[in-house]
């Protein structure tokens, strides 16, 4: 395997359309995320599985939302040969736990599974309480994810930080909600009412379900190195 070779999951049409255009490429799955320096991920679950990797490659998003600066699929030949020119950001990676752990580099949302029912969550870093609130559930973003579901139930888009994020209510039990910019490093979520089934999801995958009492933790286990070229969209608009 060259040193310049890229690798590309979750889209086997974008490794034939660099191949064609001259790249050296090493075809990969989301299962088996190719051990190159540079990853073109088309999709979300793409970005997650390299993201979850034991690798810290610089990461090329097609069609992964704005969050992380995107690429058309017909700009990733042009994004690719200008690789070496990219200005690089850095995303927080996040362990979910609830018994079971998953990864999460876009978002974390505890939810009632049934209509017209809510729970009640309390919300915790590892300093303060930040609140407690009646809701159909609660939404957990990073700044990758801030500008996806979190956005349109109110929150704010962020620019990258360090282990920043946001805590949105979901159709929350009161006319004016707050919304939260904290920590997400050792936040927890607790469900503190038995009135409904809640389940977890995180990157919009059910990884668990959350009995009453039981609580969910975020802890930081690393980073994802994104490249911004002009071809990038932007994270605003």
């Amino acid at each position: 395997m060259s040193d310049s070779a890229v690798g590309v999951v979750g889209d086997p049409a974008v490794a034939d359309r660099l191949r064609e255009a001259g790249s050296s490429v090493v075809a990969g799955a989301v299962d088996s995320v190719p051990a190159t320096e540079r990853v073109v991920a088309v999709g979300q679950s793409a970005v997650r599985a390299v993201a979850a990797a034991d690798a810290d490659p610089l990461v090329l998003p097609v069609a992964a939302g704005r969050g992380l600066r995107s690429v058309a699929h017909g700009a990733v030949p042009a994004a690719v040969a200008g690789l070496d020119a990219a200005r690089v950001e850095r995303h927080p990676v996040f362990e979910v736990d609830a018994g079971d752990v998953a990864t999460a580099v876009f978002d974390v949302t505890a939810v009632t599974t049934e209509a017209a029912h809510i729970s009640e969550y309390a919300v915790e870093t590892t300093t303060d309480r930040v609140g407690q609130f009646r809701a159909d559930g609660v939404t957990l973003a990073t700044p990758a994810g801030s500008p996806g579901y979190a956005r349109r139930i109110g929150g704010p888009v962020l620019a990258p930080a360090a282990a920043i994020g946001v805590v949105v209510p979901i159709a929350p039990f009161q006319t004016n909600p707050d919304h939260w910019v904290v920590s997400l490093d050792g936040l927890s979520v607790s469900v503190e009412r038995d009135e409904a089934t809640v389940a977890l999801y995180a990157d919009g995958d059910e990884v668990a379900t959350v009995a009453c009492g039981g609580a969910v933790s975020l802890r930081r286990v690393g980073t994802l190195r994104v490249a911004v070229l002009t071809e990038s969209c932007s994270r605003f608009r």
